[in-house]
């Protein structure tokens, strides 16, 4: 085998990892809800997030493009491929550290920061710093807004609907209504995530010199990523479930389906017409937030939320340092 496609495939191998480690660390994006409420039970849970993650997958062609063609620029070679290698491993160490820490922190922004920290150590990289701004920095801070609003707002919505209903009848209604809001949390996730995945294979592909066009996505990568997160989600996120659906507050039927229903809202409308890579953690965390802060501010857990943010912050920067050590120690093989 020729070293580009040895190097090639050593990235879409690491590629694959992330992608798993992706499902099984942003499982409790889709479900932590439906769990906390006992809509659903777990496997149960993580097997509709499994299967709306893969059908999610293709659906995302959008958000791959952008990844793979909008955020870093590199010349084609084998050294290149270096780079994509070793901000990929940024991503997945940083991803592991904060599953053991049970912190819902974003994979996609793990991911994009390990890919910019990589970039800046390479020759004639080129870190797209306009489109980092508008792709990611901008959604990275406007969505978990948006979700917060409309989760306040949907939720308060809710009660003044249902204001004269019966708690027992209403609780039983909206577990059942959570089914389809948790399966649309799935597709969304994997309109964003599998697409993340799907970019940076389609990157490697093009910097190996396969293939000439940077945005085309060819068949065998959205089966491969949609499948691998599946795999992933399946396995589960259990410490981070926990933190999503009890640590922040104590959800109910009614606020767990509010919280989904907003999330996915925000992901579809992002990954089908802005095409925008945004973080799914991001999105369902503030609608959790927003949605508990009906009840009274005092009702969320802002010492829990807090640490939350401080990781949500620091993940950029955070993946981009690991990467940029991983090049320094993965350079002499590429």
């Amino acid at each position: 085998m020729s070293p580009e496609l040895i190097a090639v495939l050593a990235v879409i191998v690491v590629a694959m990892a992330f992608d798993y480690t992706n499902g099984f660390h942003d499982a409790a994006n889709a479900i932590a809800t439906s769990v906390s409420t006992r809509a659903l039970t777990p496997r149960v849970a993580l097997a509709l997030a499994a299967v709306g993650n893969f059908v999610g997958a293709h659906f995302g062609a959008g958000v791959a493009k952008t990844v793979g063609d909008g955020l870093v620029t590199l010349p084609t070679g084998v050294t290149s491929l270096g780079v994509v290698f070793a901000g990929v491993l940024g991503a997945i160490a940083w991803n592991l550290i904060t599953w053991y820490f049970g912190l819902p922190s974003s994979s996609s922004h793990a991911l994009f920061g390990g890919l910019v920290g990589a970039t800046l150590f390479a020759a004639d990289g080129v870190v797209q710093w306009g489109n980092i701004i508008d792709k990611v920095i901008i959604p990275m801070v406007l969505s978990p807004m948006v979700g917060l609003v409309l989760g306040f707002l949907v939720m308060l919505a809710i009660l003044w609907l249902f204001r004269k209903g019966q708690p027992a009848k209403l609780n039983r209604g909206f577990r059942w209504a959570q089914t389809l809001s948790a399966a649309a949390m799935s597709v969304g996730h994997g309109m964003q995530d599998a697409a993340k995945t799907m970019g940076i294979i389609v990157l490697a592909l093009y910097t190996g010199g396969f293939q000439s066009d940077k945005t085309h996505i060819p068949q065998w990568v959205f089966w491969t990523s949609a499948a691998m997160l599946a795999a992933g989600t399946y396995a589960g996120g259990w410490r981070i479930i926990r933190t999503l659906g009890r640590k922040i507050i104590d959800l109910g039927p009614p606020e767990g389906f509010a919280a989904e229903t907003v999330a996915s809202a925000v992901l579809y409308f992002n990954a089908l017409v802005l095409k925008a890579p945004i973080s799914t953690t991001h999105t369902i965390t503030s609608a959790i937030m927003g949605v508990g802060a009906t009840k009274r501010l005092s009702a969320v857990r802002w010492n829990v939320a807090g640490n939350i943010v401080v990781a949500w912050i620091i993940t950029f920067p955070a993946a981009a340092a690991i990467a940029c050590l991983a090049y320094l120690l993965v350079r002499p093989l590429f």
